[in-house]
């Protein structure tokens, strides 16, 4: 059987993300292992971000399939399943798993539920959503910690919790609570919209970007001046995240109307 060896600098050349560079070449040994070998190979979860930048390498080669789960369709992380182009998979969902998580406190975040799992020395990647709601907490993870996690996850912070797998199809979407903040702004460039959602004085906005603390979409952004797009999704390290939902009219001193989603 010939070794196919694949010019991975090629494939990702296009790839200026200096931190996603190591990411891409890990897909690319996914890929020539799925062409050599005629396997199933599947990646951690992903963000949306990390799977764009995926989707532009995977879609070069005609010889392979893949798709994205992530246990419901509005996932935020997902992973991507690698194939040769005839074979059925049979089970796509076979490769991630969803836990239930039940504990009395109901003023836990997504913070506490994830600083929960990862204190056990799970790494991030494979841990996908984890979906908050009233009476539990449902958490999609990679399949291969699932029995390290029933085992090990006995509390979360101080609280005691039960864990237990359950069906994918039990899982619900997490209704997110935001809180809504109308203002007029100068522009929409990422500095004067993170002062304007996170009340902070353009200095310590420019900062925080320069300094690489600040994503749109996911993306790192470090340009100051990056024009913002209704729709668009700002997250700051130490901060939170915020929605630009829409962007109104102009005030006859040239203002411009917006409204944002803080997530609570």
């Amino acid at each position: 059987m010939i070794n196919l060896k694949l010019d991975k600098e090629k494939y990702i050349e296009h790839i200026k993300d200096k931190n996603q560079i190591l990411n891409m070449r890990r897909l690319m040994d996914k890929i020539e292992i799925v062409l050599n070998k005629n396997s199933i190979q599947t990646t951690d979860f992903l963000d949306p971000y990390e799977r764009r930048l995926s989707r532009s390498i995977l879609n070069k080669f005609i010889d392979i399939k893949y798709e994205e789960i992530g246990g419901i369709d509005e996932a935020e992380r997902k992973i991507i399943i690698i194939y040769p182009p005839y074979i059925q998979i049979e089970d796509i969902n076979n490769y991630i798993i969803a836990l239930s998580i039940e504990i009395n406190n109901r003023n836990l975040s997504h913070r506490d539920f994830l600083g929960g799992i990862l204190n056990l020395g799970i790494n991030r990647s494979k841990v996908g959503d984890i979906l908050i709601h009233e009476e539990y907490t449902q958490v999609i993870v990679k399949r291969e910690i699932v029995d390290y996690i029933l085992v090990n996850l006995t509390k979360i912070g101080k609280h005691k919790v039960k864990v237990k797998e359950i069906s994918l199809n039990s899982l619900k979407k997490a209704e997110v609570e935001y809180l809504i903040r109308k203002d007029t702004i100068s522009s929409l460039r990422l500095d004067v919209l993170i002062s304007s959602a996170l009340n902070l004085s353009r200095n310590i906005s420019q900062r925080l970007i320069t300094s690489g603390r600040v994503k749109v979409n996911w993306e790192p952004i470090d340009k100051i001046s990056k024009s913002i797009k209704e729709g668009d999704i700002i997250s700051v390290k130490g901060y939170g995240r915020f929605i630009l939902s829409s962007i109104g009219g102009t005030s006859k001193k040239g203002k411009i109307n917006v409204q944002l989603k803080l997530l609570k």
